[in-house]
């Protein structure tokens, strides 16, 4: 099987690709039986096949018609797979079914029914922009900017309206033309829908962008081609927030109570429909009910220290935070995303939000001012059509999974909330959203990818069935921007091994593995003592590698661990030092930035943000060749470029800098260091303009005070414990010494090993 090839077809890569036949087989197996699933895979690339018809369903276990059913063609019927029960096609499909004239549903693992027009066409998504007024004048200037480009890059029939925020928050009637006006409401308490429908005059709940809406509700909320004109005439007007701040205080800013009054704004006017939130915060909640501080600048922000000992600085976390879990399952009943722009030298509260953000399959994107690129751009690519003309999203997803009777399904981890829907297949074992079978996720885009994980429950290999395949269908029924409703039906099959290890072991996928094993670490780290993750994670390797490797026991001199576990032990070294499970120098909000990002990306993506990709570009080679990220690969006569999915970072050799400083490259017969020197470059713009949210770009030299964030990702293979002599910055027979106290990877896999074989 090529997992590469099924990840492109289908979105789906499986930690094992051969399944343990029993309960007992796979407790033996250590790493969870789990799959990565990218929901929209193939979508901007015309990858799936799209269909315009109803689609067959069993009338037992709701599995729609696939690759995997048993067909009848002499009496015209088909048998489902997952509970081989016989269904009869419908007269239009008996007619013309043959062997030689098959349906697509049964041609495609991954196809996707566009629902008919007459099912009830969805109105285009609305965009709620709720900005922070607390801010310093060019801040403001510049987000509002940003917020003026981006309206004219949507598409003409996109919905919009604006919510503003201080001291107090304020709706503004963007469909009223005479002069600006808007509503007011008290920034220290929480606003309900029904409170807010009462003070906007709303009326019933309805959609506001259809024929049959009240004009009350429409004065909110307006398609861009009438209320353009209006929205840049209020931006244009917003200016930093009038409330006094005294010097010694921090702005009085009701973060929460304005997120409460868009999610009430949403739930009024759009219901079940298309909609996103997009929060713009530059400084700490400090008034409302989701407040993480209070105005005096004599008290400090939480740190993690103050979380885990529940120190005076994190007094307002547990209230903060059961209130933020309330706010955010509000919008997943309603089926609005929220997204957060974070743009501070300061935390603004993201450890508190990051629910709101995680349980919508929102956006999250932080950075240190509106200005930089790293918010600009990803603003911007948010907006980025297809060939279509359509923005690149799918809204307000359902996302069913129906397995065979041998495995059930645990939980996910990811962008999605539960629908606590229970079935035969929900195993009693709960991982992240558990206890159902459905999930609700609020938006989609194309790297949207959800962790399942499963629990085998077949007993005895005797009861396997006769062709000892398992099946798994996802159906994912979503709100195409188009206004058409979608359902992607997504079915794949695995084959159960033989009850022995060695067979096992073949079918093992490393990437996904270490990606979902870092999912599952992040979870845990929610809730657990850091060093028990760690202690955790270190249980797990030592008994896979234990189990897998081949070894005589005691003797470290025999141990032999096969390619498809070899690469295994080195992501789970760097994931120990990522900023995932490390908090050492790093803020509760930039943990928790670092944290959502992992839980809503692909499998590679992932693995370059556990252990960063390093390129080295030299006189030697004509293209850059892959080194290992190691202080080794460090020299003075080459260039680096490190991925570390966060930061691009081009890093130059000493030799390599001071051959610039002196202008070599400007000189016409040193045409080829300039081709070496503007080739990084070349090439970190092309990740610049493919990732989101944008990287921060850095280029830095060798000793230099940058360097450090090429320093902080590479194996510390040399240390100032390793060597003596030489100081930090400096370079000993063409390598870097590190000045931490890191153990390297060498002596993980060492003590690894030795572990391993006394076990």
């Amino acid at each position: 099987m090529d997992i590469h090839l099924q990840e492109k077809q289908t979105g789906i890569r499986f930690s094992w690709n051969l399944w343990p036949p029993t309960k007992n087989e796979a407790s033996k197996i250590e790493i969870p039986l789990g799959c990565l699933y990218t929901v929209l895979k193939g979508s901007d690339e015309n990858n799936v096949k799209l269909v315009e018809y109803e689609p067959l369903k069993c009338k037992t276990s709701n599995c729609i018609l696939n690759p995997y059913c048993n067909i009848d063609f002499r009496n015209k019927t088909w048998t489902c797979p997952f509970s081989n029960i016989k269904n009869p096609f419908p007269p239009h499909y008996a007619q013309h079914i043959s062997e030689k004239n098959l349906p697509a549903d049964v041609m495609y693992s991954n196809i996707e029914y566009i629902q008919p027009s007459n099912v009830g066409d969805i109105p285009p998504p609305t965009f709620l922009f709720v900005i922070d007024t607390c801010l310093l004048e060019e801040e403001l200037e510049q987000l509002k900017d940003s917020i003026q480009q981006c309206i004219s890059l949507m598409p003409n029939d996109a919905y919009i309206g604006i919510i503003t925020f201080g001291y107090l928050c304020y709706v503004h009637e963007i469909g009223f033309t005479d002069c600006l006006k808007s509503y007011v409401f008290k920034g220290t308490k929480d606003i309900s829908a029904q409170e807010l429908q009462k003070q906007l005059n709303l009326g019933s709940r309805n959609d506001p962008r259809s024929s049959t809406t009240s004009a009350s509700a429409r004065r909110f909320l307006q398609p861009v081609t009438e209320c353009e004109y209006n929205i840049n005439m209020l931006l244009d007007d917003i200016s930093k927030d009038s409330w006094p701040t005294p010097p010694d205080q921090r702005a009085k800013r009701c973060t929460g109570t304005a997120l409460s009054v868009a999610i009430s704004l949403l739930e009024c006017c759009c219901n079940q429909l298309s909609g996103r939130i997009m929060m713009f915060i530059g400084g700490a909640d400090t008034t409302s009910p989701g407040k993480i501080v209070d105005t005096p600048l004599s008290e400090s922000l939480r740190h993690h220290l103050d979380l885990q000992k529940d120190n005076n600085n994190a007094r307002h976390v547990k209230k903060a935070l059961k209130y933020y879990v309330s706010l955010a399952n509000r919008a997943v009943m309603s089926g609005h995303a929220i997204d957060i722009f974070a743009c501070s030298l300061d935390q603004i509260g993201l450890y508190e939000m990051k629910v709101c953000c995680e349980k919508t399959n929102g956006f999250m994107v932080m950075a240190d001012s509106f200005s930089m690129n790293v918010f600009k751009d990803s603003f911007k690519k948010i907006f980025e059509t297809d060939s279509t003309g359509y923005i690149k999203h799918g809204y307000n997803a359902k996302l069913t999974i129906i397995c065979s009777k041998e495995f059930k399904i645990c939980g996910a981890i990811g962008g999605c909330s539960s629908n606590k829907k229970i079935a035969p297949y929900v195993s009693d074992t709960c991982v992240g959203e558990g206890g159902t079978c459905e999930w609700t996720i609020c938006a989609l885009d194309k790297n949207s990818t959800i962790a399942f994980y499963f629990d085998i429950v077949n007993q005895n290999v005797s009861s396997l069935p006769h062709d000892r395949q398992a099946y798994l269908q996802f159906q994912t029924l979503y709100q195409h921007p188009s206004g058409r409703r979608r359902l992607r039906v997504t079915t794949i099959s695995y084959r159960f091994a033989e009850p022995n290890i060695a067979e096992i072991s073949q079918g093992f996928d490393q990437e996904t593995a270490a990606v979902l094993m870092a999912r599952f670490a992040v979870f845990k780290a929610e809730t657990d003592e850091p060093i028990d993750v760690l202690r955790w994670l270190d249980r797990k390797l030592i008994r896979l590698v234990s189990t897998f490797a081949d070894y005589q026991k005691d003797d470290i001199n025999s141990f032999h661990l096969s390619s498809e576990f070899s690469i295994y032990p080195q992501f789970m070294y760097h994931l120990r030092r990522s900023h995932f499970l490390q908090t050492f120098n790093a803020s509760p909000d930039e943990t928790a930035y670092y944290r959502s990002i992992l839980l809503r990306e692909n499998v590679m993506n992932s693995l370059i943000m556990i252990q960063p990709a390093l390129l080295q570009y030299s006189f030697d080679s004509q293209t850059p060749i892959p080194v290992l990220l190691d202080a080794q690969s460090l020299k003075s006569n080459v260039i680096l470029l490190l991925d570390s999915y966060f930061h691009i970072v081009v890093w130059y050799g000493e030799m390599i800098y001071q051959w610039r400083e002196q202008g070599f490259h400007e000189k016409p017969e040193y045409a080829h260091f300039k081709e070496l020197l503007n080739a990084p470059h070349d090439d970190a713009k092309s990740i610049l303009e493919d990732r989101f949210p944008i990287p921060k770009f850095v280029l830095c030299n060798s000793g230099g005070s940058q360097s450090r964030f090429l320093l902080a990702k590479v194996n510390p293979s040399t240390t100032h414990n390793t060597l003596s002599g030489s100081t930090f910055g400096t370079s000993t027979n063409e390598s870097y010494i590190i000045n931490t106290d890191d153990v390297s990877l060498k002596i993980f896999m060492d003590h690894l090993i030795k572990l391993a074989v006394q076990t």
